[in-house]
């Protein structure tokens, strides 16, 4: 028994939308192939949120649901809702206030956070900070994006990677040692040009001259934030695991943001994780942006055992990247 309070994962659900775009797919929208594809991104299919009138907070609502009845809880009970989201229902009200209504969540205040494939590994680390000062004691955090909403079907560059997605965590108190141990979060601004959205902001708001010319999606630099993310994200992965004295033998699981497999391999390499102890589901679900990590805790749930050390990793757009380290709390 520890005498600190730590936070920890107590459920977790995961949800992805029916529709599949697969590469022969895509195909008949951009010049690519499969083999193309698969090699350089490791991406088979993905998925597409297609309901009429609806958007991420409606996605993602069974994932929510099925935490509230994994952890026994009480939509009152819940103290702090945390949406990690760049794809949010509207620019305001926030998707976590949409997600609290949903739920019944009258006790709870709520926003969300937004640092592209990053966001719910800061969303983790925020959440967990009220946990730990003893304020709360059910902090729920969702990580969910409705891509397709912002990408562009004719720009290859960036159709193929992504897809529709995302999935919840119940963080609650615990003083046995495990939940989350420690965690590295970085940022830097001047990579903000090499992967963003160029308008509907403050900067260039909406009109008919900024959707004409499909500033409205997803815009990437492919070389240059494939090197800045092989390298920040394998580099904060082996930082968190040498500051708590932790070796490739130590860890159960590598939770990789699932941008493309080739950064994943690097991020293994780098820490010494054998791949066979690497989560991965890009080649079915494609980048799910901030959906991928908890997705990938929910398929291989059955798998973690209490007290397996885990660390979760990421890149996105901003730049933004980090490492957690946790200690998983229960048995499935």
């Amino acid at each position: 028994m520890s005498n600190k309070i730590q936070a920890a994962i107590t459920a977790i659900g995961g949800c992805v939308p029916p529709d599949i775009i697969t590469n022969a797919d895509l195909e008949k929208l951009v010049e690519t192939n499969d083999e193309w594809i698969v090699s350089r991104t490791g991406i088979k299919e993905r998925r597409v949120y297609r309901e009429e009138g609806k958007g991420t907070m409606n996605m993602v609502m069974p994932a929510i649901w099925d935490v509230l009845a994994k952890s026994n809880t009480k939509p009152e009970e819940v103290d702090f809702i945390i949406c990690a989201t760049t794809t949010p229902d509207y620019v305001f009200p926030a998707t976590a206030n949409l997600i609290g209504a949903e739920i019944g969540a009258k006790n709870a205040f709520g926003y969300d956070v937004q640092a592209a494939c990053s966001g719910f590994l800061y969303a983790l680390v925020t959440g967990s900070q009220f946990v730990e000062t003893g304020k709360f004691k059910k902090v729920l955090v969702v990580g969910a994006d409705k891509m397709s909403s912002i990408v562009n079907y004719h720009d290859r560059a960036t159709c193929i990677i992504f897809g529709d997605g995302g999935g919840a965590v119940m963080l609650e108190p615990t003083m046995d040692g495990n939940g989350i141990c420690d965690s590295i979060l970085r940022s830097d601004g001047n990579g903000a040009q090499y992967l963003m959205m160029d308008a509907g902001g403050s900067r260039r708001p909406p009109s008919h001259e900024t959707v004409d010319a499909k500033q409205h999606v997803v815009r990437q630099e492919g070389a240059i934030v494939f090197k800045f993310a092989v390298t920040n994200m394998a580099e904060v992965a082996a930082e968190v695991m040498q500051r708590n004295n932790l070796v490739a033998d130590d860890i159960a699981w590598l939770v990789p943001h699932q941008a493309n497999k080739r950064i994943i391999e690097a991020t293994a390499s780098r820490t010494g994780i054998s791949m066979d102890k690497v989560m991965l589901n890009i080649e079915k679900f494609g980048n799910t942006t901030n959906g991928t990590i908890p997705l990938c805790l929910w398929e291989y749930e059955k798998k973690l055992k209490k007290g397996d050390n885990l660390i979760l990793a990421a890149f996105g757009g901003g730049f933004t990247w980090g490492a957690v380290y946790l200690k998983w709390a229960y048995n499935s």
